[in-house]
């Protein structure tokens, strides 16, 4: 298959290989528009680009510039990337690499800390992770326990890939340490430098290259070309990839959301420019960041059906249990008349309901010594301008789809009743065309057509000022 490097290409092929659904776009990238899209099936139970053909085939007899078009993917398929995280402390660099696995596209399975014996390495082992997120003490401050850390896993005979991210002055005796033992790792910058700072970017970097590195052909999803041909095509994980086309749209339409429920989880990405008076009140140990992202992985459309109606207080409804059920015992389960596709809406606005409301929090009043205090848990959506709904049920629900699905959980109604920072008053659209991923795909070898697709996703009523200027 041809590379999409090359900057003079007239047109390029977006995919992303999905849990449940490949998704294909082709983008225009003068224009930076979409000219053609295709979905199937992913066919991870025989290779993984037979569903890619099938699109590629599609957005052929749609637009012939397809046939020899570059191709930048993203993939969350074969159960995506799973990230364990191993800090010195639970409440700062656990915490910190927490956020940091989350915002570089993973599902975190562990989180542990305090240092790794017997016990908390056999729960290690037992989460099964694609990459081993190893943190632990500000640069020059204490790196006793994550250099210890690293002894631990060499000495058990750890062949998972690690990134390191902690203490700089730790960082020759800990790669010494994995290089003698042969435990493939990338250095990262530390993810807390100082107490208060939370720096992301080189470890959510290295964690990419882990994923391109030894986590996508590792999977074998695909046999072609010696098992090379699908490692070739993918640039990240489809949630890395995402929260990148968040930030691009954001640099366009200003504060926004995007609510996005799969088959197996329901995740959630914001991008909030944060008030200087709030940071200069916050309590955290670890700053809070303009970009975040949370998974909820009991929140889902099909394998995670029925927790999400347990999860919603649900279960004591016999007809929605029995609808959930169905769907989480066969994942490609589709809707077959009005009484499904009401089934699959339930199922969806209590999905993103839970998922909002976990990422955004509460804002309560507590009177203290000090008088009265507003304290604020999770990311403020209240003036979020822009939300973006993504998914199979939107994309492909009947008519005002979204205003049932979101409804209680976005306009001025939402946040009543127990403080919930929800947004309030937004531009609501959905994502129909695959966009958003396409946009983290572009964003770096294609910025401007990047920009100019993200801001498709925009009606023209939005204000002025939230628009793309030319």
């Amino acid at each position: 298959m041809p590379s999409a490097d090359a900057s003079s290409a007239e047109v390029v092929v977006c995919a992303d290989f999905g849990s449940t659904f490949t998704k294909v776009s082709l983008i225009d990238i003068g224009e930076g528009r979409v000219v053609a899209t295709a979905e199937h099936r992913t066919t991870i139970d025989t290779d993984v680009l037979d569903g890619y053909d099938a699109c590629l085939a599609s957005l052929v007899s749609q637009d012939p510039r397809a046939a020899t078009a570059g191709v930048l993917a993203c993939s969350s398929a074969g159960g995506g990337l799973r990230i364990a995280v191993v800090g010195t402390e639970e409440l700062v660099t656990a915490e910190a690499g927490r956020r940091v696995a989350l915002s570089s596209g993973g599902k975190v399975v562990a989180v542990l800390s305090g240092g790794l014996d017997a016990e908390r390495l056999r729960s290690l082992a037992a989460s099964r992770p694609d990459v081993v997120l190893l943190t632990g003490g500000t640069d020059g401050g204490n790196g006793e326990v994550v250099e210890q850390d690293a002894q631990v896993l060499a000495a058990a005979g750890w062949s998972t890939p690690v990134v390191v991210a902690g203490n700089v002055d730790s960082r020759a005796a800990i790669e010494a340490t994995l290089e003698a033992t042969g435990i493939p790792h990338v250095l990262a910058d530390n993810v807390v430098p100082r107490i208060g700072v939370l720096h992301p970017t080189g470890a959510r970097a290295a964690i990419r290259e882990v994923f391109l590195s030894h986590v996508i052909g590792g999977k074998e999803l695909s046999s072609r070309d010696g098992g090379a041909a699908f490692p070739a095509l993918v640039r990240g994980a489809t949630p890395d990839v995402v929260l990148t086309g968040v930030e691009v749209l954001a640099s366009v339409a200003g504060d926004v959301v995007v609510v996005d429920v799969g088959g197996a989880t329901t995740d959630v990405h914001s991008v909030v420019e944060l008030d200087p008076e709030d940071a200069g009140l916050a309590r955290d140990v670890v700053a809070p960041t303009p970009q975040t992202r949370t998974v909820e992985g009991d929140l889902g459309m099909r394998w995670s059906a029925l927790s999400t109606v347990e999860a919603a207080g649900l279960a004591d409804d016999p007809r929605l249990v029995a609808a959930a059920t169905a769907r989480s015992d066969d994942p490609s389960y589709l809707p077959g008349d009005d009484a499904d596709r009401d089934d699959d809406e339930t199922i969806a606005r209590e999905a993103i309901g839970l998922a909002l409301r976990r990422h955004a929090g509460r804002s309560t009043v507590v009177v203290g010594p000090g008088g009265r205090v507003v304290e604020r848990s999770g990311v403020d959506l209240r003036q979020v301008d822009l939300v973006v709904a993504s998914g199979g049920v939107l994309r492909h629900g009947r008519e005002a789809v979204a205003d049932r699905v979101l409804a209680g959980s976005v306009g001025p109604d939402a946040a009543r009743g127990g403080g919930w920072q929800l947004p309030e008053a937004p531009v609501v659209v959905v994502d129909t065309a695959y966009v958003l991923a396409a946009v983290g795909l572009l964003a770096d070898r294609h910025p401007d057509a990047a920009r100019r697709l993200a801001a498709t996703l925009l009606p023209a009523s939005t204000p002025e000022k939230h628009r793309l200027h030319p």
